[in-house]
């Protein structure tokens, strides 16, 4: 049993929800009045799916139409209509309390239909069930004993998706409940060990910890702004903890983005404010196992929060974006990919959009698309305490997008993406998006060791013929370059005449390998040239950079070709890792190194001759990205984002006088 209130409906009028045999779920409208029986109408009987303990755990009413949202002990979340019946009454306040018969609602319910659900989530809290739904303005939410909780959204109007899903904390793995509170905070009640745990999402500590023994299924939670009260049962007896507020001298001179090293940066776009001026849009990925969208203001100088994103398990190496779109100035889209520890790639997508007023400027709308582990089998494995398990720790450490694949045999939208893995492997993967799956479609294991950095590009002949190409960089220096062309049309026809798990075709081996540095390659960017070149540049551990024009050709038999027409070295261009390259133009290059110094290089085939070069502020630099805008003279120039520990904008003017951008730094 439990209760459901009724949205719009005083407190005397609610809805009990009752759970029967062969997985009959009832729905009841009670309603009481002073001095009188309450009356009981049926209004609803749904059935629940199959499953061993087949009964609902919690229920809410949707103000997003007359719909009834259940969650079960098998972890599952249900939508069923609600209002299509009249009803049948089962009591009422004509009769005495004294009253010997009372009509049966099960003697009655064949008046009412049974309904199926629209909608199933199934096993989305996992085996042990969900503990809460609720609504909150036009969020639906979810917890369970999963140790998360997510956030929902309706499709047409008749299908759940998830949007985003949230760790609160680590080891809080029993959570009960939600409360939203007046200052816009979201506490996370719940049972962390043997403790009762009130957890602010705002602040990211503890506000409670009642040592209580662990969890009840009896208990009850009431705060105030001066006093909080948690009662619970245990062995029979009624326990009541009482906590009197204290005046808090604690203070946020800066909020933080991140607790750990933001170890990857992305560019999204920029939107127009409502006062015209462009608003930068970025995505961080951290050691703190979350990612954030944020914007930077070049007025304000301070970093803007529009969402963060917690569905790893383990910290964050790398982002991709795919399909950035912008159909005005107010608007981006794109898919983003995370991945990182624990082989895990979380996909999502996301809209952008610039606001009306000052106070929102930006908003951001996030939808869970999909998401990957090379491990997932492990977890339904049954006695897999007497296993021992296969490389548990391989981690993802690069990302790219490959450009151009949009199937046409497919029924639905595709895309690939190329993945650098620590076990030495270079794997491809696939996003179906309507049918919301991340595939694993091809690999090799060329490398064998390390593979740091993957970078994949198109090439396209004046027939309009593509080629795919892949470029993938190893702890040992070298750099192989790839032709994955007939791997992604392999793969394309696998996925329409699939019928069960698809294999991982082979990926084949190199075209073209280049010992292009003693050690290994931090940094790796490709640009293309006209008529069928690229230039790859490229960064190491043992600070060298090294730059190769890569001609590729197509003969008559249809096999691609790669040769190095050129190929530059500066050994010793930085003092320490150079962990971000970017090639601005064909005569310039952009390095960046731990040793804080931002380097612009003139690019010509005799040698790398350095132009300028300014110090940084951010320790431990992991990555940067480029991209060219119109500076506030209406000049063209470059801006560079760069993280570590912390995050800095700098802007380098086109023609190699490079100057500081005045207007960012965060440090965190």
């Amino acid at each position: 049993l439990s209760w459901a209130p009724r949205p719009g409906l005083s407190p005397d009028a609610a809805a009990l929800l009752a759970s029967g045999p062969g997985g009959t779920l009832l729905c009841l409208d009670v309603t009481s009045s002073p001095g009188q029986v309450p009356a009981v109408r049926l209004t609803g009987r749904y059935q629940l799916p199959p499953c061993k303990q087949r009964w609902h755990t919690c229920g809410t009413f949707l103000p997003q139409g007359r719909l009834l949202l259940c969650g079960d002990r098998r972890g599952s979340l249900l939508l069923f209509p609600w209002g299509s019946s009249s009803g049948v009454a089962v009591g009422g306040s004509n009769r005495g309390a004294g009253s010997d018969s009372e009509p049966s609602c099960v003697a009655q319910d064949e008046a009412v239909p049974l309904e199926e659900p629209l909608s199933v989530l199934f096993g989305l809290h996992g085996k042990t069930g969900v503990t809460s739904v609720s609504c909150h303005r036009d969020g639906i939410y979810s917890t369970g004993r999963d140790g998360c909780y997510r956030q929902l959204g309706l499709r047409d109007a008749r299908h759940l998706e998830v949007l985003q899903r949230h760790r609160p904390c680590r080891g809080l793995q029993w959570i009960e409940e939600l409360r939203f509170t007046p200052d816009g905070d979201l506490l996370v009640l719940g049972f962390h060990a043997d403790n009762f745990v009130v957890w602010s999402t705002r602040s990211g500590e503890n506000l409670h910890c009642v040592p209580c023994g662990g969890g009840h299924r009896s208990w009850s939670y009431s705060s105030s702004p001066t006093a909080a009260a948690f009662a619970f049962i245990k062995r029979g007896d009624v326990m009541l903890y009482r906590d009197e507020a204290e005046p808090r001298e604690q203070r946020v001179l800066l909020p933080s983005l991140h607790g750990r090293e933001i170890a990857c940066v992305r560019r999204l776009g920029a939107v127009l404010a409502p006062d015209g001026h462009p608003t930068n849009i970025f995505i961080t990925g951290s050691e703190d196992t979350t990612v954030c969208v944020l914007t930077l203001s070049e007025v304000t100088r301070a970093a803007t929060l529009l969402a963060r994103l917690s569905d790893h398990i383990s910290s964050i190496r790398a982002l991709a974006l795919a399909g950035p779109a912008r159909p005005d100035g107010t608007q981006l889209c794109a898919t983003l990919f995370s991945a990182g520890g624990r082989a895990q790639i979380e996909c999502c997508r996301l809209r952008c959009a610039a606001g009306m007023g000052a106070e929102d400027a930006v908003s951001c709308h996030v939808a869970h698309l999909a998401s990957h582990r090379l491990d997932e089998h492990w977890d339904r494995m049954k006695n897999r305490h007497k296993l021992v398990k296969m490389d548990p720790e391989t981690r993802y450490m690069a990302l790219s997008v490959v450009r151009g694949t949009d199937a046409e045999q497919l029924p639905e939208p595709c895309t690939f993406l190329a993945a650098a893995c620590s076990d030495g492997s270079v794997r491809l993967f696939v996003l179906l998006e309507a049918a919301r799956k991340l595939l694993l479609v091809a690999e090799s294991f060329h490398h064998q060791r390390c593979v740091l950095k993957v970078e994949a590009f198109l090439h396209t002949r004046a027939e309009g013929e593509r080629r795919h190409l892949l470029c993938s960089a190893a702890t040992d220096g070298s750099i192989a370059f790839w032709d994955i062309t007939s791997t992604v049309t392999d793969a394309t026809n696998a996925l329409c005449h699939a019928e069960g798990e698809l294999q991982p075709l082979a990926l084949g081996t190199p075209l073209l390998s280049v010992m292009a540095h003693s050690c290994g390659v931090n940094s790796l960017h490709i640009h293309e040239w006209p008529e069928g070149r690229f230039l790859v540049a490229s960064g190491s551990d043992d600070g060298s950079i090294h730059v190769c024009l890569l001609e590729v050709t197509v003969g008559s038999d249809e096999g691609t070709c790669l040769r190095v027409l050129e190929r530059v070295a500066k050994p010793c261009a930085h003092a320490a890792h150079v962990t971000g390259i970017r090639v601005l133009r064909p005569d310039l290059v952009l390095s960046a190194s731990v040793d804080q110094r931002l380097t612009l290089w003139q690019l010509s085939w005799d040698s790398l001759e350095e132009l300028s070069s300014t110090f940084f502020h951010v320790p431990d630099l992991a990555e940067m990205d480029c991209w060219e805008a119109a500076g506030a003279g209406g000049e063209r120039c470059w801006y560079c984002v760069l993280c570590g520990q912390g995050l800095e904008l700098l802007r380098c003017a086109a023609l190699g006088a490079h100057s500081k951008f005045p207007s960012q730094d965060v440090i965190q």
